[in-house]
């Protein structure tokens, strides 16, 4: 049986530039009018494979394949591509705000990708701490291929991440070592005590949940803070005292206006309640403008 689903989204959404969206273990996919994904569930019972593609009017249109309730995994990716949240009232603080009107014009429809679940936020933080980011998704494509399921999305090979089931039996493995292990092995253990579960982090709201993931062997502040910012669905999250954030509002604003992080915090007020979606439009936009030298 075929299944499919569709999402009608809340003012401007953009598949092209959620599929241009690279960060974490997830590569900027080049856009030729679909996107695909392959994770495992929410509730970690297996995976699912998901190819989008967007209609004219705007609707976001997805094919299954691999497990998972067709309900459950529309919900999962909503969450993904940021899709339930109110994009009208997100275009509304570009009303109040020229310098975010600005960059929302020059990228209309962007809105934060985030990881997966997470469970695969956690195990990821693992993966990467001290480590460059090309290294860290070889280990976490490695990992995937060795632990996790391979799936056919409209006729592309995608490897999705371990279940914890899976993850909880990992032993030695080339480039993790023993403590990496131990500390995936946690993450395993805590995702299946549901201590990952993301209705219960949300319901914590991000303090509480950053409090709570600091429990995990590894989570330190930072990656606690990517949990909660890109695995959890917060929208409106103060920017944290990322070098790269400031710098990007200091590139937007000027820098008279944003000198510090205490400057930025200030300046974030005026983007509730949708500060998180604020700053990643500000780092988006920064990284791009390097790129191209706009």
């Amino acid at each position: 049986m075929t299944k499919t689903f569709t999402i009608v989204p809340r003012g401007s959404f953009a598949l092209t530039e959620a599929a241009g969206f690279g960060f974490g273990p997830r590569a900027a996919q080049p856009f030729a009018g679909t996107m695909r994904l392959a994770f495992c569930l929410d509730d970690g019972s297996g995976h699912a494979g998901v190819v989008l593609t967007q209609a004219p009017d705007g609707v976001v249109h997805g094919l299954i394949a691999g497990d998972g309730e067709i309900q459950a995994v529309r919900a999962q990716v909503a969450r993904i591509l940021s899709l339930d949240g109110d994009g009208e009232a997100w275009q509304r603080v570009g009303e109040t705000d020229p310098v975010i009107g600005r960059l929302q014009a020059g990228h209309p429809g962007l809105r934060p990708v985030l990881f997966h679940s997470p469970y695969e936020a956690a195990a990821w933080s693992v993966i990467s701490a001290r480590r460059g980011r090309s290294q860290a998704m070889q280990v976490y494509h490695e990992l995937s291929q060795a632990l996790g399921v391979r799936l056919e999305v409209d006729g592309e090979e995608l490897w999705a991440f371990a279940t914890p089931q899976r993850l909880r039996t990992v032993g030695e493995f080339p480039s993790l070592g023993p403590k990496r292990c131990e500390r995936l092995r946690a993450i395993a253990d805590a995702a299946l005590a549901g201590r990952l579960d993301v209705a219960r982090l949300q319901a914590l709201g991000p303090d509480g949940a950053m409090d709570h993931l600091q429990a995990l062997p590894g989570i330190g502040p930072f990656y606690a803070g990517l949990i909660v910012i890109r695995a959890c669905g917060f929208v409106d999250v103060p920017p944290l005292a990322e070098r790269r954030i400031l710098q990007a509002a200091q590139h937007a604003y000027g820098v008279e206006d944003i000198a510090d992080h205490h400057a930025l915090l200030v300046r974030s007020d005026g983007w509730r309640p949708f500060r998180t979606w604020a700053a990643v439009l500000l780092r988006v936009a920064f990284e791009r403008s390097e790129l191209t030298g706009e």
